[in-house]
């Protein structure tokens, strides 16, 4: 997620299939071709509410149907599920919408919707997998974000004035659309089918599959965390591209809307292209951007949902603004999507390295000194630490504010003083290609950094996360 910084995320489609529900019995059922999606999930620190530490989600298989004349979402979730324990039931984060049957393995089951938890009293017994299988459709609705940002909005399935669909879920809102274990260390993979109505277009994360009629289907064999996901349905127009390496790129705007955005899109091979000769190739298959009615940005896994209402008002020079949001939430691709925080506390690994990311950018566009970034994360760094607190230790009230990107990456600029920039982004480049499609913490990094280095580092790293003042 970018986020604004002082500095020079019962009815069908028309002519659409219902989703329809194929349970197939345990037996038969192969898991380990779900084996990527593996995880070890924890309680969330910031929001335990939401997930569910018992269950490791495999595979999501999501069958969706939009019909904007009734705003009804139709879908049909065919989950696969490790329990992480024995349970006498099934438990994840859904919203309340209209059951139209639910089933365990092929079988029955019961189950109902309670405080935005999906409950399905089926027992499951400790690493043996079942299959879960719910349907279901209703009108999607938000929850609230836990922030105070300027571009704070509603979290989830959001409907606009046109009837279209549009979303973003971090820390949680993927349950406002499907049943969902709503937390960043349960990452999996995800096969999607979304009907949209004629002339629409369908847009999820993932790798494009294909198009049948005004089916559009999306694959992650990637493992992916459930706020990477994203939906938008519309009247979208497609542009597809090449970036470096031959990674396919796919643009998606709404003609007469969006059009003074298409200069922006297009440099995103250049975008890309600076982030690779910092930290690698580009970790994930395919990547893209569908621009949204938001004045949010997200780096949803693979397709970057960018909100793009803020500027429409901003003149052409303005747009480097712009532009440096599509690099930030790019730069999430490696730090935050093929590596993913295991819980919300240590949020300053991902956005403290693509804040970093993108002052390292408008340095070399702008062609400011070191000395300049400088002074200016240490102001800035002070400024947020007393407002906010240190970044290391968040508050669940202020999700994603300013301290979380802007005081890690003036940790980050200090390490690099410290280490040499070479050494510097090869340890950089060594965490995020040798950690790829994991969940990882404070701990785990800060071993990661003295095991390439061979120095102890933990002290610096610990008091910049951790200081109430800018450290000396």
């Amino acid at each position: 997620m970018s986020v604004f910084l002082l500095a020079g995320c019962t009815a069908h489609a028309q002519g659409a299939p219902a989703p329809s529900a194929a349970p197939v019995a345990a037996e038969k059922v192969n898991y380990a071709r779900w084996a990527a999606g593996r995880s070890a999930p924890v309680a969330d620190t910031l929001y335990p509410k939401h997930g569910n530490p018992a269950l490791d989600v495999l595979h999501y298989g999501l069958d969706l149907s939009w019909a904007p004349d009734t705003t009804t979402l139709t879908g049909t979730a065919t989950v696969q599920i490790r329990p992480v324990t024995s349970a006498s039931e099934i438990n994840l984060d859904f919203k309340p919408y209209t059951l139209d049957g639910v089933t365990v393995d092929g079988v029955k089951a019961d189950a109902k919707v309670v405080s935005e938890k999906l409950i399905v009293p089926v027992a499951v017994t400790a690493d043996q997998p079942v299959t879960l299988v719910v349907q279901y459709h209703g009108k999607p609705t938000t929850t609230p974000l836990p922030s105070h940002r300027g571009d704070a909005e509603p979290l989830g399935l959001t409907i606009t004035k046109d009837k279209s669909l549009w979303t973003m879920q971090e820390p949680y809102g993927a349950y406002t659309w499907y049943p969902a274990n709503d937390q960043p260390s349960d990452k999996a993979l995800y096969d999607i089918s979304v009907a949209a109505p004629a002339g629409w277009s369908a847009i999820a994360a993932g790798t494009p599959a294909g198009q049948q009629g005004n089916t559009f289907r999306y694959t992650s064999a990637v493992p992916m965390a459930s706020y990477l996901q994203t939906l938008a349905v519309g009247k979208y127009k497609k542009i597809t591209a090449t970036g470096p390496h031959g990674l396919p790129l796919t643009y998606w705007y709404r003609p007469g809307v969006d059009d003074k955005f298409l200069p922006s899109l297009k440099k995103s091979p250049q975008f890309i292209k600076f982030l690779e000769a910092h930290y690698g190739k580009f970790p994930l298959p395919t990547a893209g951007l569908v621009l949204v009615d938001s004045d949010s940005a997200m780096e949803t896994q693979q397709m970057v949902t960018l909100g793009a209402r803020i500027f429409k008002k901003w003149g052409k020079a303005e747009l480097s603004y712009f532009e440096e949001d599509i690099l930030h939430e790019y730069a999430h691709q490696w730090f935050g999507d093929t590596i993913t925080p295991a819980t919300w506390t240590d949020l300053w690994l991902n956005e403290g390295w693509a804040q970093y990311s993108q002052y390292l950018f408008e340095q070399s566009s702008q062609h400011f000194s070191d000395a300049d970034l400088e002074a200016f994360l240490r102001h800035f760094d002070s400024v947020n630490r007393k407002k906010l607190g240190p970044p290391g230790k968040p508050k669940a009230a202020n999700f994603a504010e300013n301290n979380v990107y802007l005081c890690p990456a003036t940790m980050l600029k200090e390490l690099q003083d410290a280490l040499g920039k070479k050494k510097f982004f090869q340890v950089a480049t060594a965490w995020v290609q040798t950690r790829k499609y994991t969940t990882q913490s404070r701990a785990t990094f800060i071993a990661f950094v003295n095991q390439q280095t061979g120095k102890n580092y933990t002290k610096l790293i610990n008091s910049w996360l951790d200081s109430k003042t800018t450290p000396a």
